[in-house]
């Protein structure tokens, strides 16, 4: 079954090490509130905190009370990091194996160009035919945050 990709853009005036630590301070995730039915988050924390970073993993519950692990698997401070989202333990779990967050950086004069992108990867048809609305949702919820991030 093909994945199913977002994407959006942005732009910052916050460095890359200022998105990286921000980031890292997991009691500032709650501050994605999700969109329409799709949950935000309601707390995370650190299972495993590597020195390097990668191979750490982050339980998050959701504000419906779901929950999943986020395991970062590339981390690189001026370029970017990725996610692989995991061992979800709602109906989502009979829907797609994992999806995998990248967020990816280009330096500009003012900040920072910022590339933000989700593919989730379906079992089967079922799977893609739920997941397929629920990225449209997911990338509302991303620009939502994205927005709601630069504000503050």
């Amino acid at each position: 079954m093909n994945p199913i990709e977002i994407k959006i853009q942005g732009h910052t005036k916050r460095s890359t090490l200022e998105i990286c630590a921000e980031f890292l301070d997991t009691n500032r995730w709650s501050d994605f509130k999700g969109y329409s039915i799709l949950p935000g988050i309601q707390s995370a924390s650190f299972e495993i905190k590597t020195p390097n970073l990668a191979g750490s993993r982050i339980k998050v519950k959701n504000t419906d009370g779901s929950s999943h692990v986020e395991e970062i698997i590339e981390w690189d401070v001026s370029s970017g990091f990725s996610l692989k989202f995991q061992e979800f333990d709602s109906s989502l779990k009979n829907l797609a194996s994992h999806f995998i967050e990248t967020w990816s950086f280009k330096t500009s004069a003012s900040g920072t160009e910022i590339t933000r992108a989700m593919t989730m990867y379906p079992k089967g048809v079922l799977g893609w035919l739920m997941l397929k609305p629920i990225s449209g949702l997911m990338k509302k919820a991303f620009e939502h945050n994205a927005n709601q991030l630069e504000n503050k």
